[in-house]
């Protein structure tokens, strides 16, 4: 990272930056998201304070907004607003407090660790949230010097997460996600009886905040859109259906859900607004049955990264990865022996 204009002198507890400053991207950077990119340039600054700001559109990119997810590469210029920074900040207390912790792995070598995630971990901090997986692995491994997210999984999903250990990994690996050479598929348990020839949903998908009543920002939900908004993002995902589950409380489907892109909330939004909502969503389902699923045993979102199919960074073999559903998952749908 060069400081084109402005300090080079990092920006210290109880003061603030003077100016605007104006980050080029070097090449150790290039791929990187842009929330992650200003979050280690802004050592001490709250994570949720660097979302507020991209999305205020205070930091611009080559003099353009950018979202949070939005790719850095070399050479773009990077505008960032004064930094204030408190004299005890929420994020330096949090690191202070976030506990180590491993996590079962599916595969580790000198390149890259597949992990299994528990649902209702996030996969990093911010957004109310403390910490999240990278920040325990992080504590747990005080020697590493390289642990950096590939991908992402809602804080309600379960399953195979990838972290890289080496820069030319994450850079290797995400450049796999971004062109569509990786193979993701998850379970994801839906109300009622998903129709066999619904085979591939390819509605693009819009974000947007609810609405706050304090002057906050709203929570960030995404909805369908039509292929002529400006704003709607492509979106492609394949079904298939493993399963019929019959229910006291109403009929469902197991489904294998495989996504060519990566939404925000891409596979939610997508299965409820084709009228059939996973099992246990709080965000995007039926909340009168989650409430009854609850009472019969389900007690998270039933939505799992199941497979997980790439190239290895180094050797070039491809790499397989199967996680199966916990027992608790696995005994909602397996049918029961009549008695």
């Amino acid at each position: 990272m060069k400081n084109i204009i402005g300090s080079n002198a990092a920006v210290s507890q109880g003061a603030a930056a003077k100016a605007v400053k104006y980050l080029e991207v070097d090449e150790e950077s290039a791929g990187q998201r842009l929330d992650n990119y200003l979050i280690r340039q802004l050592k001490g600054v709250p994570k949720t304070y660097v979302y507020r700001i991209i999305r205020s559109g205070e930091v611009r990119v080559n003099k353009g907004r950018a979202s949070a997810d939005s790719r850095v590469q070399p050479g773009d210029v990077v505008r960032v607003p004064p930094v204030r920074l408190p004299e005890r900040t929420q994020d330096g207390q949090a690191q202070a407090a976030t506990p180590a912790r491993e996590f079962p792995a599916l595969l580790e070598d000198d390149w890259l660790i597949a992990v299994n995630k528990p649902a209702g971990v996030a996969v990093h901090g911010g957004s109310g949230v403390s910490f999240g997986v990278i920040e325990q692995l992080r504590r747990a491994r005080p020697q590493a010097r390289f642990l950096e997210l590939v991908h992402r999984l809602d804080r309600e999903t379960s399953g195979i997460l990838l972290i890289a250990k080496k820069r030319s990994a994450l850079t290797a690996l995400q450049d796999q996600f971004r062109q569509r050479e990786t193979g993701k598929t998850y379970l994801a348990l839906v109300l009622g009886d998903w129709p066999a020839n619904r085979k591939v949903i390819d509605t693009p998908l819009r974000k947007y905040l609810l609405p706050s009543g304090d002057n906050a920002e709203g929570e960030r939900r995404v909805r369908t859109t039509t292929k002529e908004d400006p704003e709607g993002m492509k979106a492609a995902t394949l079904v298939k259906v493993a399963q019929r589950v019959p229910h006291p409380l109403g009929d469902m489907s197991l489904l294998e859900v495989t996504i060519k892109t990566g939404r925000t909330h891409q596979i939610r939004v997508h299965l409820a607004s084709s009228g059939h909502p996973i099992a246990g969503d709080e965000k995007y389902g039926d909340f009168a049955r989650n409430k009854a699923l609850e009472k019969a045993g389900l007690r998270r979102m039933f939505l799992h990264a199941w497979r997980l199919r790439f190239t290895h960074p180094s050797t070039g073999e491809t790499v397989a990865l199967e996680q199966p559903l916990e027992p608790a998952l696995q005994n909602f749908v397996t049918p029961r022996a009549a008695s």
